[in-house]
């Protein structure tokens, strides 16, 4: 006898297609065979258009994130700066060595072992998103596991390639694309652009606050890019939500399906037994 694995979701005993994960998962004979085929096309379509989506979210970053720190890096020389909007959004150009907001780790060496390690982080981004989408997990945790993999790529490609395709960036000096001496650097050791930067409060602190009173502050201090962003977007989020997203849809098993449900299901058997 042929069986099929069929999901069946369920809402208020009328089968959705579209419904959460609050059904009942069965395993059909013969007679649900046309349902079950139904059902694994529904299955794979919504996985590919998730799929489609999320990708899409990654390449969408990835272009603004190259685009501005390309331009960046051939029309600015290194500490050059301009307002966007008032004092508090400017576009200032700093480079680092290949940690977020400009932290720096360990030269040479460390900038490598960073490299190698954002390499392996990405490949495994990949299984974690793909996972994700296949096993129905809220679009929520999609988009932000979309976001994470998109800013751990756009870093990397700085590291992985700009140190082969720019001139070195100087105070007062422009780097140039494709130089004809080559590049500034090796493979992997390219160091990352930033450029976003929101100095939302500058001034000196009250003298009553401990520590830190009649010092000069500025908030917020790190500059920044486009994948620096993404990252944190993502983590944030996930942080927030996670007692909503952070957890694996579980179908109930026949024994447990409501009265409505074992009731569609029986009458789904005798039109087919009836045919």
């Amino acid at each position: 006898m042929q069986r099929y694995a069929v999901r069946m979701v369920f809402k208020n005993g009328i089968f959705d297609p579209n419904g959460s994960m609050d059904g009942c998962e069965i395993l059909a004979n013969d007679k649900y065979g046309a349902w079950g085929k139904l059902l694994d096309l529904t299955f794979a379509k919504r996985f590919a258009l998730k799929k489609k989506y999320a990708y899409l979210l990654i390449a969408l970053i990835l272009v603004a994130d190259q685009t501005l720190k390309i331009w960046v890096k051939t029309h600015m020389a290194l500490g050059d700066e301009f307002p966007v909007i008032g004092h508090w959004f400017r576009i200032h150009f700093i480079e680092n060595e290949g940690m977020a907001y400009g932290l720096q780790f360990g030269g040479p060496s460390g900038k490598l072992m960073l490299s190698l390690f954002r390499l392996a982080a990405v490949i495994f981004g990949f299984f974690v998103l793909h996972r994700i989408i296949r096993e129905g997990y809220p679009k929520g945790l999609v988009i932000c596991g979309a976001l994470i993999l998109a800013g751990a790529i756009g870093n990397l490609l700085d590291s992985m390639f700009y140190g082969l395709i720019f001139s070195e960036s100087d105070y007062g000096v422009v780097a140039h694309l494709f130089p004809k001496g080559g590049g500034y650097a090796g493979f992997l050791h390219g160091k990352v652009v930033d450029m976003l930067y929101f100095p939302i409060y500058e001034g000196f602190l009250p003298r009553w606050i401990p520590f830190k009173g009649g010092e000069y502050f500025i908030f917020f201090q790190p500059v920044f890019n486009i994948s620096d962003a993404s990252i944190s977007v993502g983590v944030i989020a996930i942080l927030l939500f996670q007692k909503r997203w952070l957890h694996k849809p579980v179908a109930s098993s026949p024994a447990n399906a409501e009265p409505a449900e074992q009731h569609s299901l029986s009458s789904s058997e005798n039109q087919s037994v009836g045919g």
